[in-house]
């Protein structure tokens, strides 16, 4: 009956956010609620909301932090050079300018930090879509390296992965090199594809003379031309201070705003104005995360994701067990949509090898399953990261959610079909 009432709650959110009945702010507090009180829980969800804020508090510090420390870079111009790159490349083509979002949104991928990339690419291409008319949910999509960036071994759910079942993280990761590769050009086909529709709706536009100071829309004057080199080699040795763990990511994000505001805007006027500036901005994001985090506190707490997992578990008919491996991977999806990623890797993950074991499927190998879903997860409304796209889109969540769950269910079904064929996921285990 827990689970049942979980996938219910689940369905009534998605449901209410799409049809934008709710905004996703609301239907994130008002609807676990509603369904703790179904499930029989009163005022100890108080208890299980401070617990999600508690656990999500340092993702929203990070986040509002990271989001003006780029959007002053953007301010200082570090990244015209790369914006008049892509103008020059795209040349009013929404085709190269799709290709181009997804080489960027790849290469920045590589650290392996979703807010990162989000905040990177964005940054940079959202001035030249809203030029070219294009649509903005088309970088939601092409933001797939960020899932895809799971499968390595400093991108979290792998490192999940092999410490909950206690395998070697080298072992997990080589085999599903291949895998990510055909994962990485699918994203440029998705791009190839989307920029033929927006070049057949839009045309070619010719802005090859505007400036990307014009193309960010930002005040005259703020721009730091001779401080490229310096804002470059702080935000280097911030993103690599980031990967190494030298810093743990909020404070990190701390010290690159403070010096970057020191070094850019040395005046105590001009950095209230700068922050002043972008408040707006990062108010509807810290909003969503502290909402998401009441909706996962009180999702946890009442015991519904445990149930929804076991539940899924229990359902599967035993003569399927030689086939766990691709059962595990197709399973990944609905899994990791619905639940967050300890959850998953350390409450899921550990049950389905046991079972699998009994089938002759290695440990290690339903490390490699589990992972494939991450796609369908990079969607879910318990991932502080789709809250962060959608805030730098200015678009809905339900709107991110309907256009790119097509997507993003493709790239799900590539992926296991890559580890299948390329072995990383045995089709039968004897």
């Amino acid at each position: 009956m827990l689970a049942l009432l979980g996938l219910a709650m689940i369905a009534t959110f998605m449901t209410l956010i799409m049809a934008r009945v709710l905004a996703a702010a609301v239907a994130l507090v008002l609807i676990p609620i509603i369904f703790g009180l179904l499930a029989g829980h009163g005022l100890d969800m108080l208890d299980m909301a401070v617990g999600g804020l508690s656990e999500l508090a340092p993702v929203a510090v990070a986040l509002v932090f990271a989001v003006l420390y780029f959007a002053i870079m953007i301010d200082a111009g570090l990244f015209d050079p790369l914006v008049r790159a892509a103008v020059r490349f795209a040349k009013g083509d929404p085709l190269r300018v799709t290709l181009a979002t997804a080489t960027v949104s790849t290469l920045v991928a590589l650290d392996g930090d979703g807010a990162t990339v989000a905040l990177v690419t964005i940054g940079a291409f959202l001035p030249l879509y809203k030029r070219l008319g294009m649509n903005p949910l088309i970088i939601g999509v092409l933001l797939t390296p960020i899932a895809l960036s799971g499968f390595t071994p400093w991108g979290g759910p792998l490192a999940r992965a092999a410490a909950a079942l206690n395998v070697n993280m080298a072992d997990v990761f080589i085999p599903l090199i291949p895998t990510l590769i055909i994962g990485v050009l699918s994203v440029f086909g998705m791009a190839w594809w989307l920029g033929l529709r927006e070049r057949k709706r839009l045309g070619v536009v010719d802005i090859q003379t505007e400036t990307a100071a014009q193309l960010f829309d930002r005040p005259p004057g703020v721009e730091r031309p001779r401080l490229i080199l310096v804002n470059l080699a702080l935000t280097l040795a911030l993103m690599v201070s980031i990967i190494i763990q030298l810093t743990p990511l909020p404070i990190a994000f701390m010290i690159g705003l403070s010096l970057g505001l020191v070094i850019n805007y040395p005046r105590v006027s001009q950095q209230r104005d700068r922050i002043a500036a972008h408040a707006a901005n990062t108010l509807p994001i810290v909003i969503l995360i502290f909402s998401a985090a009441i909706f996962t506190g009180i999702v946890e707490g009442t015991g519904m994701v445990t149930a929804m997992a076991q539940g899924i578990v229990d359902v599967l008919p035993e003569q399927l067990g030689p086939y766990f491996g691709p059962i595990i991977a197709v399973a990944s999806g609905p899994l990791t949509f619905i639940l967050s990623n300890d959850a998953y890797y350390f409450g899921i993950v550990p049950v389905l090898a046991e079972t699998a074991g009994h089938y002759g499927l290695e440990p290690v190998e339903v490390a490699r399953a589990s992972l494939l879903g991450l796609p369908i997860h990079s969607l879910s409304p318990l991932v502080a990261g789709i809250y962060l796209v959608t805030g730098l889109l200015k678009v809905e969540v339900g709107d991110l959610q309907r256009y790119g769950l097509p997507y993003a269910l493709l790239t799900f079904f590539i992926l296991i079909a890559g580890a299948l064929l390329t072995g990383a996921v045995p089709i039968y285990a004897g």
